[in-house]
């Protein structure tokens, strides 16, 4: 049986319009537009509101094929996983931080502490394999991996973009310790609808990690 990849927006930039219907908090609408702001900057490539639109489309896809997570607490970590990114190591953090920040008020003390758990998770992307919520993230946010060809190619480029202030060697040694790392994990996705997103991003982590060492060694 053939497996679809991870189904992905189809736009290129969606509206701000769409993601606003998709806020999973009746109140905090000035949050959310502050969150949007931030993943409309201009210097982002791949990490923006194009990806949280496929981050929590992978969520609902998840969902719809029985995989259990809290619903509103993983897609508040969606929105803030990335709320921070400008190409700094600590961006994870410095997300986390703003969720801490923000959210209380709007939620309780616990669902706060899961949320900020799950933002700093999205460093490692390594769960505990009893942690339904951080599986479920992680597997919404690596599902990229597991794109079909053309959506992959825009995702290296969009990548590339956000690192223009590199050189080309540097980039392409970054982005290797980052893909050989991932494909160094057991296992790239932990749910069971996840599961069959693994074969698919293997290989094209592994295409394009061939590709960046041919480089690396011609260079």
């Amino acid at each position: 049986m053939r497996v679809e990849p991870p189904s992905d927006h189809p736009e290129p930039r969606p509206s701000p319009a769409t993601l606003v219907e998709r806020w999973p908090l009746t109140e905090g609408h000035h949050l959310r537009d502050r969150l949007l702001a931030a993943y409309a900057e201009p210097t982002r490539g791949y990490h923006d509101q194009r990806h949280l639109t496929e981050v929590l489309d992978r969520l609902d896809e998840l969902a719809a094929a029985g995989v259990a997570f809290d619903r509103t607490t993983v897609e508040l970590a969606a929105w803030f996983h990335d709320s921070v990114y400008d190409g700094e190591r600590d961006a994870e953090e410095r997300s986390a931080t703003w969720a801490e920040i923000e959210l209380p008020g709007l939620v309780d003390d616990a669902t706060v502490a899961d949320v900020v758990r799950l933002v700093r998770l999205t460093e490692t992307h390594d769960p505990e394999p009893d942690d339904l919520d951080g599986c479920a993230l992680v597997d919404a946010d690596l599902g990229i991996l597991a794109a079909d060809d053309a959506r992959y190619a825009e995702y290296v480029a969009a990548v590339r973009r956000e690192f223009a202030h590199l050189e080309d060697d540097e980039f392409r040694e970054g982005r290797y310790a980052v893909l050989a790392h991932l494909l160094d994990a057991e296992r790239l996705f932990h749910t069971a609808h996840g599961r069959q997103w693994e074969e698919r991003a293997r290989a094209n982590a592994g295409a394009e990690l061939t590709r960046l060492g041919r480089d690396l060694t011609v260079a």
